[in-house]
């Protein structure tokens, strides 16, 4: 079966992109070098007649914004929320599922910036939330920022969730999410979603390796059934995990899927749907892939796959399956 590869900035303001310009183009062939129009996913835009419209060049990318911090709050010493004020078309553009940013605190070094998804984006108040976990050195730059100074960030960026045609297509069902330590902030948009489309949430929570739900008051907002259990066990699906999720799966009817946590969380879940055979349940998890200029320029997010494929997963957007059966570790 042929797979099916969006990309995500395809039809944007953001397309064609530099890609486009080095015949590296994700969806079009003709981008891509090719004789014919071949498009891989037909987003109802010619991008290639785009390209050629702009002048045979990439449009203008993602700003850089200089935004003025309303509130900082420290989590035990490894978990930092950061509450900021954008432009307001910049708090719509990050208010779906998937939306993140890069950020730093220092204006002109660029070498800081980071990417983070976002907690929450109020388009009332245009304030955006984020949550992050202290880790290396960028991360831990961010410490330095107070309440009333400023921050740059640059957006928006949109593929921070793989499988969003499986979200958004649920509609008025039975839903699961699985949700792990600091992927209880991305998965918030995700929840939000499944709410405004009338689905009927089941949540299962696993705080490790925090101390406490740090989430809850966005929570508190949908009607969510919590379940708090233990996901990860010694690098496997806990027993009680499998027993939990086997049952809602069987009582609930359970057609979808949301894994907000580390990559090794999304394997297992497949694996174990596998030994159910449940391989049609729809998925979307957290896109966990290192990255450093989110425009597919760089390198630093592509994957390599049996084939000799490579994917930028930066702004390529498929089912999570797709993203680790066949994928190469060596």
């Amino acid at each position: 079966m042929r797979e099916i590869v969006e990309c995500i900035d395809s039809g944007t303001e953001y397309c064609p992109c530099k890609l486009a310009e080095a015949g590296e183009c994700i969806i079009c062939s003709q981008l891509q070098g090719g004789c014919f129009c071949d498009c891989l996913n037909w987003k109802g835009v010619c991008i290639y007649h785009e390209f050629i419209n702009n002048g045979s060049k990439a449009k203008e990318g993602r700003k850089t914004y200089n935004c003025l911090v309303k509130e900082t709050k420290l989590y035990e010493k490894d978990i930092l929320l950061i509450k900021f004020e954008v432009p307001h078309k910049l708090a719509i553009d990050l208010v779906k599922p998937g939306s993140f940013i890069f950020i730093r605190p220092d204006e002109d070094n660029i070498y800081f910036d980071v990417p983070i998804s976002i907690l929450e984006s109020n388009i009332e108040t245009n304030i955006v939330s984020i949550m992050i976990e202290i880790r290396g050195i960028k991360t831990k730059n961010l410490l330095e920022i107070k309440d009333g100074e400023s921050i740059t960030i640059r957006g928006p960026y949109w593929n921070g969730v793989f499988g969003l045609n499986n979200l958004n297509s649920q509609i008025n069902n039975n839903v699961l999410v699985l949700a792990r330590g600091i992927g209880m902030a991305p998965m918030i948009p995700v929840i939000r979603k499944l709410s405004i489309n009338k689905n009927n949430i089941n949540l299962i929570l696993d705080n490790t390796p925090y101390k406490d739900n740090y989430v809850k008051e966005y929570l508190d907002e949908y009607a969510v059934k919590i379940t708090n259990e233990i996901l990860i066990d010694k690098g496997e699906l806990s027993d009680e995990s499998k027993v939990i999720i086997k049952n809602l799966i069987n009582e609930k009817d359970i057609k979808y899927i949301h894994i907000a946590g580390a990559d090794i969380l999304t394997v297992k879940l497949i694996d174990y749907l596998n030994s159910l055979d449940r391989k049609d349940i729809k998925l979307s998890c957290c896109n966990n892939i290192k990255m450093c200029c989110g425009e597919g320029i760089c390198g630093s997010c592509t994957v390599r796959f049996s084939g000799h494929r490579v994917k930028r997963f930066c702004k390529v957007q498929t089912d999570p399956r797709n993203v680790f059966e066949g994928r190469r570790f060596i």
